[in-house]
């Protein structure tokens, strides 16, 4: 991830509109046949920074099926209304080589999303995702982010909120320098130690991560999220 530009291929999807023209089932009518299961898929959007597109983020559990990505028509209806989210067809796209995933969307109004999959019989939602690409563009800085005693095999990294100070978690990655996840980790606080999780308060590592080697280049990626879902800062730093 070492921009949101390199996720890949946008040149093929710029066709992919969200307009509603093309929706064909809303939220509430997929769920007819049973009750939801509330707030378990974790999702973040954010703007990108080289084009116009929205990039909406997930991460996608062992055994998740049937992924879907829904919206409103605008900002003004109720975010809890399933009867006015729609189901957009927009391709997923892997991040971090498939660990995360993510659709790239085109949005022309600001208004809310929620990401939807299938597991274990049952369909997860999302927390209502609030599209903020007009009135708060995602800021991209290398400048938030300080990475101390990189050369110890555990890193702590501290940053700075940007421009936005509405940001409510902070999601940080840990990659290789062939982009494969090592750890990925939530904190509200403004700093994070590989791997020490006293102040994790969501974790979607599976296992227990490798020791980093002071000889290896790693990247810290760190994403500033509002409570609405919305990230406000990215950010991203070589170690």
């Amino acid at each position: 991830m070492r921009s949101l530009v390199l996720f890949a291929f946008l040149g093929l999807i710029v066709g992919c509109s969200s307009d509603l023209e093309n929706q064909d089932v809303t939220l509430s009518d997929a769920l007819k046949q049973d009750a939801p299961v509330l707030d378990n898929v974790i999702a973040c959007a954010a703007s990108n920074e080289n084009d116009h597109m929205v990039s909406v983020f997930f991460y996608p559990r062992d055994g998740a099926s049937n992924v879907r990505y829904y919206e409103t028509e605008n900002i003004k209806v109720s975010k809890d209304d399933f009867e006015q989210y729609y189901r957009i067809d927009n391709p997923v796209f892997d991040v971090f080589n498939g660990y995360l995933k993510k659709f790239e969307v085109v949005v022309t109004e600001e208004k809310w999303a929620i990401v939807s999959f299938e597991e274990g019989g049952k369909i997860h939602l999302s927390n209502p995702i609030r599209i903020k690409h007009h009135t708060k563009p995602t800021e991209y800085t290398e400048q938030s982010i300080v990475v101390d005693s990189a050369d110890t095999g555990s890193p702590l990294f501290h940053w700075t909120d940007g421009k936005y100070t509405d940001s409510r978690i902070y999601f940080g990655v840990v990659s290789d320098s062939d982009d494969n996840f090592i750890s990925g980790t939530y904190t509200h606080e403004h700093r994070f130690q590989y791997y020490d999780l006293e102040n994790v308060v969501v974790n979607i590592t599976k296992g227990t991560p490798p020791t980093l080697k002071a000889d290896n280049t790693y990247s810290f990626t760190l994403m500033a999220v509002s409570e609405d879902n919305w990230v406000n800062l990215f950010s991203e730093i070589e170690f």
